[in-house]
């Protein structure tokens, strides 16, 4: 039996090609995706706790980068936003708050949530303030998509908070990735948005702005948090061990307390994302039905309310038999939205007679609009047609009468051209010939030339390019 046991634990173990090769796979993945070796997590502390200060040149560079931000936003420029967004120093306080949980620092913590609540005043004031002063008062597209959290609004808040607290762990810190989370986020224009609804007294702009301020906050530091834990940060360390017990018992408390609103706002993100694209869906589908013969849809909305969703149907043709309205109502139940209220309004009903005459006559109506913008663009299309075929004759008519008094004269060529002035942007449209000579011409001849094209054109302006054949 020794002889036995002793040649079992000296013989080769047996290999199977699949295991090992599963091994080998999950291995390599590991070492791909590992990122505690290039952590520095000194540097990283350090790092955040610096961003959480603020005073002197950070509060001014927050005033000016929300000024810059609600111009962009009242002008509806995109690019403008962008930059103020790389400027703001919003994110120090956010990250703080992450961190300060993820390794039990009540100092940091209350440090940072006060200087983000300083940030947040300022960038209020400064915002409606502006709001309050330029005649520009309409709220363009970039203000309203700043009014209406999604769920997409989450997930970039929560993936982009992982992007930048693993680029500030870095060793070297890849400045580009903590720009693009600067702007992917957006956490200035919200703000601005907010201060837009206090300047102009549009309460609903406040607090649907806020309201998404709010959850990219969240989600950000949520992120900043868990990577902390994942990286194993070390905790910090109370000298006394009820200090220690009473500072982790005041951030548990409040994390909870931050924690089960933002549940309950993310919830009913998620619950609106999906009513609008499950009532997207039902629209779309029951217009296939046979209860749409002779009927058509010339108008849907959907409202989203926690209580009682609605669809409204705007249709016009035949009137829709109680069974057919009854069909449609069951129809939500397939698509998850069995407590949406169906409203339908039927609008244009038409008898049996003429009722084909009326629908043509709604759908003429509806589309009328679009005919006359359709003739006018007809129409200017035509004169410059006209007024090129204008300029066409008239050049064909200086080039004979070159022909007879200009014989050095080999070709020519004339367009209007815009040129640019590179420092001020400036950009003139100057009538420009490029003539061909037989000989090199002397000036006065050029001059002659070019005054006599001047009053033959009929124009104040020329600019004239020679060149010798």
């Amino acid at each position: 039996m020794e002889a036995e046991d002793k040649n079992k634990e000296n013989s080769p173990k047996e290999h199977h090609p699949l295991r090992d090769g599963l091994k080998k796979i999950y291995q390599y993945i590991v070492d791909l995706a590992r990122l505690n070796d290039d952590t520095d997590i000194d540097s990283t502390i350090n790092s955040i706790k610096k961003a959480v200060e603020f005073r002197g040149v950070n509060l001014w560079i927050l005033a000016f980068a929300i000024i810059v931000a609600s111009v962009g936003l009242n002008v509806n420029s995109t690019a403008v936003i962008i930059g103020a967004m790389l400027i703001s120093p919003l994110m120090g306080p956010i990250n703080g708050i992450g961190l300060a949980i993820g390794i039990s620092d009540s100092e940091l913590l209350r440090k940072s949530l006060k200087n983000l609540l300083v940030m947040v005043v300022i960038s209020l004031l400064a915002s409606s303030s502006y709001f309050l002063l330029t005649p520009l008062s309409d709220a363009q597209s970039e203000l309203l998509a700043r009014t209406t959290p999604t769920i997409f609004d989450v997930l970039i808040a929560f993936f982009g908070g992982f992007a930048g607290i693993v680029a500030i762990s870095r060793k070297d810190q890849p400045f580009t990735v903590i720009s693009g989370v600067a702007i992917a986020t957006a956490l200035m224009p919200p703000l601005c948005t907010a201060g837009y609804g206090i300047g102009t007294g549009q309460m609903n702009f406040f607090f649907g702005a806020f309201y998404l301020f709010f959850i990219n906050s969240f989600f950000i530091a949520l992120a900043t948090f868990i990577m902390v834990r994942y990286l194993h940060f070390p905790q910090k360390k109370y000298l006394d061990a009820s200090r220690r017990k009473f500072v982790k018992r005041t951030i548990y408390l409040f994390s909870i307390i931050v924690l089960v609103p933002s549940i309950f706002i993310a919830y009913n993100v998620v619950k609106e994302a999906s009513f609008d694209n499950q009532a997207i869906k039902y629209i779309h589908d029951i217009q296939t039905t046979p209860v749409f013969k002779d009927v058509e849809l010339i108008n849907s909305n959907k409202q989203y309310d926690r209580k009682q969703p609605s669809i409204s149907l705007s249709i016009i043709g035949r009137q829709l038999s109680n069974h057919e309205i009854t069909y449609l109502k069951n129809e939500l139940k397939k698509y998850g939205l069995g407590t949406t209220q169906l409203l339908i309004k039927q609008t244009g009903i038409a008898s049996a007679g003429n009722m084909e005459s009326e629908l043509l006559e709604n759908i003429l109506d509806k589309k009328e609009h679009q005919i006359v913008t359709k003739d006018s663009v007809i129409a200017a299309l035509k004169d410059e047609i006209k007024i090129l075929h204008n300029d066409l004759d008239m050049y064909d008519r200086i080039s004979r009468e070159i022909s007879v008094q200009y014989s050095q004269i080999k070709s020519f060529s004339i367009a209007k051209t815009i040129y640019y002035d590179v420092k001020t942007q400036e950009k003139r449209e100057i009538p420009t010939i490029y003539i061909v000579w037989y000989e090199e011409p002397d000036m006065e001849l050029q001059n002659q030339l070019k005054n006599w094209l001047l009053v033959r054109l009929e124009i104040k302006e020329l600019k004239m390019v020679t060149e010798k054949e």
